[in-house]
């Protein structure tokens, strides 16, 4: 049965420009070529991200780097086909020391979850969605940023539908699934690698797999994987307009793309709330909805 009958939405929650190419990006492109319509929520605007291209770290783009991360979100939105907002919080920045420094002031990671999830809650009333995609519990890796994201999208999730929770920010919506990214795990990692050596070539995952144990009870946490090979294109095109954080010639770009494509053509999620029935495993976030 189709449960959907209108037009089919999708919402990406990420905490900074950049994240949206470089998890779910394939796949957004497929959507969006499908007819989906596509929206990527973006917490913060990333200002306190460090400048990881060579070319790019230069005193004025330092000095500029909020308005030029916002020109590379537009550049990326453009090649993605996508729809995008801000949140409008700040970045918390990447505290490290042991034990790491607080968080700075006013920060999206120091804020409570009630008060950020609040334009969330605003967003997905006004969007729509059916379909609403974030992290895990650790964030995709443990970046304050990254796991206040999760915890504003499950809080959004939750409330929106909710006439009681913040009545003042419009009509209420339920979404009706809930996805978490599972963007850089082992068994994709491992295949790459071995194509990589298959083909005679070197792997860049070389030194992390050594030490990186099996987890099959992380592994089973797919439970969708969304075919997406002739998109991963499109995805390289829109980690590109990052140009302040993708190198060119960096681990991104490592793996040739037709070793990529042809080695693991999925982009990989976990569903980890659903408001109807579902039938696992999935090849499609919209799987029981058209």
């Amino acid at each position: 049965m189709c449960l959907v009958t209108g037009d089919l939405r999708l919402l990406h929650v990420h905490a900074h420009p950049d994240d949206e190419s470089s998890k779910g990006a394939a796949s957004t492109a497929k959507y969006v070529a499908e007819g989906v319509d596509v929206m990527v929520a973006t917490c913060t605007g990333g200002e306190r991200g460090s400048i990881l291209n060579p070319r790019m770290d230069r005193p004025e783009v330092l000095a500029n780097i909020t308005e030029i991360r916002r020109q590379e979100m537009d550049a990326a939105r453009e090649i993605l086909g996508i729809r995008q907002e801000w949140l409008g919080w700040v970045d918390s920045g990447f505290p490290e020391g042991d034990p790491p420094p607080p968080l700075p002031e006013g920060c999206f990671a120091a804020l409570k979850v009630e008060d950020a999830a609040a334009p969330l809650v605003k967003l997905i009333r006004e969007f729509r969605p059916q379909v609403v995609t974030t992290y895990d519990e650790n964030g995709g890796y443990p970046h304050p940023d990254h796991v206040m994201c999760h915890q504003i999208s499950v809080a959004a999730f939750e409330a929106a539908g909710d006439p009681d929770a913040y009545p003042e920010l419009g009509e209420p919506w339920q979404p009706l699934k809930l996805y978490y990214h599972h963007t850089f795990h082992r068994e994709r990692m491992k295949a790459l690698h071995d194509a990589m050596l298959a083909r005679g070539l070197e792997s860049p995952y070389a030194d992390r797999l050594k030490d990186w144990k099996p987890d099959p009870e992380n592994e089973r946490r797919i439970t969708t994987r969304v075919e997406c090979a002739q998109y991963l294109e499109t995805r390289d095109r829109a980690l590109l307009a990052h140009a302040t954080q993708i190198d060119p010639d960096g681990a991104w770009f490592a793996v040739p793309l037709e070793v990529h494509q042809e080695a693991w053509p999925t982009e990989d999620y976990e569903l980890a709330r659903s408001v109807v029935e579902a039938e696992l495993p999935e090849d499609d976030l919209f799987a029981g909805l058209r």
